[in-house]
């Protein structure tokens, strides 16, 4: 494998149903667990960072009157549900694995603690990082760039919902929308593009930790992605 050490980001949005008024969706979490194992089968050490978007999003909080600070640990609590729900998965089909929370919750989850994170990739484990850094004000983006350098992942394999890799502007409203197979942190930052916040860009711009950006849809893009093949976007410094 190209990589030996990942870190899986998914967007909680990817674990929504499509099709009922579900905040996860069984199907997509088995697709999921089953990608995962290809990478743990190729002898990969991974740890996955997930998203709360199916559970919590800014923009409720705001028509809510909700203030910014509790919306944010509203999210971070969000993630721990997710995590939860791709731990079991993962059990599911036969992987190890332990959630780690940055929000001390004893009960569910472990504390994060960096060394005791390193200690199970030793033992085969996958570690899933729940709750957000345990600061407001901090999306799950820059969580997957801060534990990516503080376990040292060769890479984040960035596994979008329905997107191929980075454009230019959004494919969807923009025709003319081109398609960029590879980029620089520093480009990412000059040219504005959404790809993940600017925090965790400017923490990721001097590190060697690559990023893949792929389309989920296909399972076999997980596996694409370690391997460093030629797909979707890769992001690195200069």
């Amino acid at each position: 494998m190209e990589f030996k050490r990942v870190l899986v980001k998914l967007s909680g949005e990817a674990l929504k149903s499509k099709t009922e008024n579900q905040i996860l969706d069984a199907d997509l979490l088995c697709s999921i667990a089953k990608s995962i194992k290809g990478l743990k089968d190729q002898g990969l050490e991974i740890c996955i960072v997930v998203g709360a978007g199916n559970i919590w999003r800014g923009r409720m909080a705001q028509s809510m009157g909700i203030e910014s600070a509790t919306a944010d640990y509203m999210g971070m609590l969000g993630t721990i549900i997710n995590s939860m729900a791709i731990g079991s998965a993962l059990e599911g089909e036969g992987i190890d694995c332990r959630v780690m929370s940055s929000i001390e919750i004893k009960q569910i989850a472990e504390p994060y603690i960096r060394k005791r994170a390193i200690r199970h990739f030793e033992k085969g484990r996958v570690v899933i990082f729940a709750g957000g850094t345990g600061n407001p004000y901090f999306t799950t983006d820059t969580t997957a760039a801060l534990r990516a350098k503080e376990v040292k992942c060769d890479a984040i394999l960035m596994a979008k919902n329905g997107v191929d890799g980075v454009y230019t502007a959004d494919p969807r409203v923009d025709k003319d929308a081109k398609f960029l197979s590879e980029i620089t942190y520093k480009d990412v930052l000059r040219k504005d593009l959404k790809v993940m916040d600017s925090t965790a860009v400017s923490l990721l711009q001097d590190s060697d930790v690559v990023i893949k950006v792929f389309n989920m849809a296909d399972p076999s893009n997980f596996i694409k992605a370690a391997n460093n093949e030629k797909i979707g976007t890769t992001i690195r410094k200069e």
